[in-house]
């Protein structure tokens, strides 16, 4: 099936795809989580707008079945998520260099990173802590994030947005 073909339907507040047959190429791509009831997939709201913008995805409104664009989509996110706009941009840039990009693992993580060709085969290589250029972040929160990377045994990097949207990537550890 080509890709551009793949309908999405926004459903409070999230993108899902509803049938498997259709999610199946998103999925072994590391495109979006599996249902609970086994049909079809739901994207996180980066993952639908990369996807969108890739014009591998149409997204409906799934009331109005209204045909969706991408500053509409980004404002319905933008608001259950203030952040989506900097993890869409760092999602994006990662993407485009290759990488597998999956949602983190909570705690304040944005994103897990496989390296090129170990998804679905081995486990993220790094986990991403997105930061916005400008944003204050108290030191104990890359404590933390640094310590859920050693026990999880992961390289913590941190991806941080400048003001014109470029992304600096910094690779944290511990010091000795």
């Amino acid at each position: 099936m080509d890709m551009m073909e793949v309908k999405g339907v926004l459903e409070e507040g999230a993108v899902v795809i509803q049938s498997l047959e259709d999610a199946e190429p998103l999925l072994q791509g590391g495109y979006g989580t599996r249902r609970d009831d086994g049909e079809g997939s739901v994207l996180a709201p980066w993952e639908a707008l990369y996807l969108l913008v890739e014009d591998r995805l149409k997204i409906f409104d799934a009331t109005t079945g209204e045909d969706l664009d991408f500053q509409f989509l980004l404002s319905k996110f933008r608001g259950v998520d203030p952040e989506v706009w900097t993890r869409y941009l760092i999602y994006r840039d990662l993407r485009k260099r290759g990488y597998v990009v999956r949602d983190g693992m909570g705690l304040g993580i944005d994103f897990r990173l496989y390296a090129r060709g170990t998804y679905g085969e081995k486990a993220a290589k790094y986990i991403v802590y997105a930061v916005c250029e400008g944003t204050p972040i108290p030191v104990q929160k890359l404590q933390e994030a640094l310590h859920i990377a050693l026990n999880v045994k992961k390289r913590l990097i941190v991806a941080v947005m400048d003001r014109r949207g470029e992304i600096v990537y910094y690779s944290l550890g511990r010091f000795s």
